[in-house]
């Protein structure tokens, strides 16, 4: 089976054979999105909340409202038909809780909220997610049959 990493603020998409893999999700984000009859996906893992916090914002796959709009673009390529993609997050935590203020908005929760958003903007059903918390996350998506598993030092496997 094809490997695909993805590494941050990077995506790709993939159909049939293959798995897309990103690992060491803190508070990044992986958007994953999945088309069943294409046997399609995508993954980007998402830094920033928005490119407002970049000067550097050539890179679509580093915040969630051009993430988003970049995998339905390359999916689509890929034959996914863009009303049977399903969206997946992962990621989001906060490392370092501990050191912020109480009341503070931190990058995680500020990824993850900002990437449902451009998932709603774009009219994609979210049907899982496995967010926030203190522990990092490894993402492996099998395109032959749209299993996501998420893995971390702590809680294992979970298929999502």
């Amino acid at each position: 089976m094809k490997e695909r990493i993805v590494k941050v603020a990077d995506c790709a998409v993939e159909s049939g054979e293959a798995v897309i893999i990103t690992l060491g999700l803190g508070s990044c984000v992986a958007c994953v999105l999945y088309d069943p009859v294409a046997q399609a996906g995508g993954l980007a893992h998402i830094l920033l909340p928005s490119h407002t916090l970049a000067r550097d914002r050539a890179n679509r796959a580093k915040f969630p409202e051009t993430a988003v709009p970049l995998l339905i673009e390359q999916l689509t390529k890929l034959g996914a038909a863009r009303e049977r993609l399903r969206a997946r997050l992962v990621g989001g935590a906060s490392m370092f809780a501990n050191l912020i203020a109480p009341g503070v908005a931190m990058m995680g929760e500020r990824n993850v909220m900002a990437t449902r958003e451009a998932l709603k903007v774009a009219r994609i059903p979210l049907i899982a997610e496995d967010t926030g918390a203190g522990y990092g996350r490894s993402v492996y998506l099998y395109l032959p049959t749209g299993r996501l598993e998420v893995r971390s030092v702590l809680h294992g496997i979970r298929e999502l």
